[in-house]
């Protein structure tokens, strides 16, 4: 019986109902309440763009929508562990299943079943719905919730925010991007002509830019000439010589609007072109780890079901347990961080916590209770 974790039908499907029920019930509030704060602040900035009205501002809570879930998942399958163990252990139902001869790992394992699929249905949202929310909303944020610029090649998918590139001592920098190859539209585009020790001597500001064939045609420009102070509005103009559709695409590259094949392409090219790929590998490894964290939940809150209810020490363990999923959390946006820049081996940043507290999490589970 030891070896089997499902000894009983009736008893998994139990507790996986009450740890859904549970899950669901938190996450909804979790993203209701941080919805609503998160409405209050961006509503202005939303309604002071021309032309936008309530369609606009549900239409940031959609995409807003999928970041607080993918977020506030794994906290909510902590807390759900919390609220189903402290009921379970008060009610003497713990007791009576260890009584039943059940050990501590098969009165988890229906949990820990329920966690892992809550993961990969995780993994599939972040995939499918998340990547794509973080593309549209950036690129709307970028052109200050206004009109998304559109390209007639629509081939790179999601139009991408915050372009910053160097031509020499020169930076070219846009709002969005949209389209690709040739027809590559850049929109919110300014060109800093710098001089040695780059030293601003021209600053460039248009609307938009198109590809010339080489360069780029910036329509409508604004000149400010920095040493005699004169501002003027030539016709056209065609900077960034050196900047070709290819290595614009290749630099405008954002890890958190991919999908996890899209980014593996992304570090393959990034290699290829002899560029550093520490942050965009720890954060493709982590495509795979922060869904599994959802997995360590109950394990991490199981101090909470177990142990005499009339102890006293329920409210500690169930701190306890909380103490140990919100660190885990902390732990994990460290080495996240530290990979990012090199200071960990990008594989080691994102899988490192969520090996170093399954070990935390079986060693109190078979200390205290097996």
């Amino acid at each position: 019986m030891q070896l089997d974790f499902f000894p009983s039908r009736t008893l998994t499907l139990y507790l996986a109902k009450l740890f859904v029920v549970r899950i669901i019930a938190v996450l909804f509030m979790l993203v209701l309440v941080l919805l609503a704060l998160d409405l209050l602040s961006k509503t202005g900035d939303i309604l002071a763009a021309p032309g936008n009205g309530q369609a606009e501002v549900l239409r940031y809570a959609s995409l807003r929508l999928p970041q607080l879930v993918a977020n506030f998942l794994p906290y909510s399958v902590l807390l759900a562990s919390l609220l189903t163990f402290w009921p379970l252990n008060q009610n003497s139902e713990v007791i009576a299943m260890r009584a039943a001869g059940l050990s501590a790992h098969q009165v988890l394992a229906p949990m820990l079943l329920t966690a892992a699929l809550v993961a990969a249905v995780s993994f599939g949202f972040n995939e499918r719905i998340l990547t794509r929310a973080n593309a549209t909303l950036k690129a709307w944020e970028a052109a200050a919730y206004g009109p998304i610029p559109k390209a007639e090649d629509n081939s790179a998918g999601a139009p991408r925010a915050n372009i910053y590139l160097t031509d020499g001592e020169n930076i070219l920098s846009a709002a969005t991007l949209a389209g690709a190859g040739q027809n590559i539209v850049l929109t919110g585009v300014t060109w800093y002509a710098r001089g040695p020790g780059g030293i601003i001597r021209e600053q460039i500001r248009a609307p938009r830019a198109s590809y010339a064939g080489p360069g780029w045609r910036l329509e409508n420009p604004v000149k400010f000439d920095v040493a005699g102070a004169v501002t003027e509005r030539p016709s056209a103009l065609v900077v960034g010589q050196n900047l070709s559709p290819e290595r614009i695409m290749l630099q405008s590259v954002d890890p958190d609007a991919q999908s996890f094949w899209e980014l593996k392409e992304s570090i393959d090219a990034y290699e290829t072109a002899g560029r550093n790929t520490d942050e965009m590998r720890a954060k493709w490894w982590h495509r795979l780890s922060g869904p599994l964290s959802a997995l360590l939940m109950p394990l991490l809150g199981s101090i909470a079901a177990f142990g005499l209810a009339r102890s006293g020490q329920m409210f500690v363990r169930a701190i306890i347990g909380m103490a140990l999923g919100f660190a885990y959390f902390v732990v994990d946006n460290a080495a996240l961080a530290m990979g990012s820049f090199g200071g960990y081996p990008p594989l080691l940043a994102a899988w490192a916590p969520f090996v170093l507290f399954l070990l935390v999490g079986e060693t109190v589970l078979i200390r205290t209770e097996e």
